[in-house]
């Protein structure tokens, strides 16, 4: 659903940059909460030295799983958003920001989604599907039982609804500042008919994921803080849940170490844009194909980076066509890995500063 140049008005498109910037900045100040840090004061691990690589990871792998295009009619692909996917596994604000860096390095790097529409792609593509979903998925998780299977289950809901949201988003958008002249009760009906189909493949890799992560390492997802699997007795041939035990006050253990988890995110990424990707869907997207039928592309504008080497998820110069491809997707992994990283790292050691800071004012007073 990357929006391209001349889709939708410079005003438009400018007041959506200006209310993207702004989310993104509370994003930021929202994240470092959601990030941590290390506390010299405390001398525990709060959580930043682990969850900043695993944001940038999280941002790496849904720039991985976007190449990889899938039919869901005739004629028609989709693709993850990661809105959901993102929001769930590291928190709304630090998922508002992985798709930030995920749009931002497909614009710049690839020429997908236009730089005018920078502003327009993060408030539809990043921001609407995050908090949707976010709010969706904790609602759900409030009423169903706090168990592993409910998770999933709330992930999948969350991420169906995400898409059809943006398309929401998209169509309001074009209804004021569109550039052709299309009735609006057309685009909104193409939009959301598709992107319902889209959605249900969105939920599928949404729910496969997290459900994957909570199986092997719960404490590292956002969104199932306190899931605790109750203990059970076999009891006349039966498993019973056992009486809840007294707590007692124990010291924190030792945080668990997230290399494992880290290295086969990552080896998934790199196969998945650098091999897999190779054989996903040629047909265009969602927006793509209803912007082409209903006459909404009339206005597109080519790309500002349309000379740059890595143009249109390819190398330049590299003419066969599987190598071009898997060499740009491994490429996109890594830039959006380390350029994640390094933002959430910030982020999180800003935290850290500022969790100083009040020690040492705490203590000279």
């Amino acid at each position: 659903m990357h929006v391209p140049d001349g889709f939708i008005n410079p005003p438009v498109s400018a007041v959506a940059g200006v209310v993207a910037a702004g989310a993104v900045a509370v994003s930021l100040r929202g994240a470092r909460r959601e990030l941590g840090g290390t506390s010299r004061s405390s001398g525990a691990e709060n959580g930043g030295e682990r969850t900043a690589p695993l944001a940038g990871l999280v941002a790496a792998f849904i720039f991985a799983v976007q190449m990889l295009n899938f039919p869901v009619a005739a004629g028609t692909s989709g693709h993850l958003l990661g809105g959901a996917l993102a929001a769930i596994l590291v928190g709304p604000y630090t998922g508002v920001l992985c798709i930030s860096v995920v749009l931002l390095m497909q614009g710049i790097l690839f020429a997908d989604g236009g730089l005018t529409a920078l502003g327009v792609n993060i408030l539809d593509m990043g921001i609407v599907t995050t908090v949707v979903a976010y709010a969706l998925f904790r609602g759900l998780v409030g009423v169903l039982p706090r168990t592993r299977r409910s998770m999933t289950v709330a992930s999948f809901v969350a991420a169906l609804v995400s898409v059809p949201a943006a398309a929401c988003a998209f169509t309001l958008m074009y209804w004021i500042g569109g550039t052709t002249d299309i009735p609006i009760g057309k685009v909104f009906t193409a939009m959301v008919g598709v992107h319902v189909l889209i959605g249900l493949g969105e939920a599928l890799i949404t729910a496969l994921t997290v459900g994957a992560v909570i199986a092997v390492r719960p404490d590292l997802v956002h969104g199932a803080r306190g899931l605790a699997a109750p203990l059970k007795l076999r009891v006349d041939g039966e498993l019973v849940d056992a009486p809840a035990p007294t707590p007692e006050p124990t010291p924190a253990p030792a945080h668990r170490s997230t290399r494992g988890l880290w290295a086969t995110g990552l080896i998934t990424a790199l196969v998945l844009a650098g091999f897999v990707s190779y054989y996903a869907s040629a047909n265009p997207d969602g927006l793509e194909k209803v912007a082409t039928d209903k006459g909404i592309d009339k206005e597109a504008k080519e790309h500002a980076a349309k000379d740059s080497p890595l143009a249109d998820y390819g190398v330049k110069d590299v003419s066969n066509a599987r190598l071009s491809g898997g060499l740009a997707g491994v490429i996109g992994v890594g830039v959006t890995l380390v350029a994640g990283s390094g933002a959430f790292y910030v982020v999180s050691r800003r935290r850290r500063n500022d969790d100083d800071a009040g020690h040492r004012t705490d203590e000279k007073v």
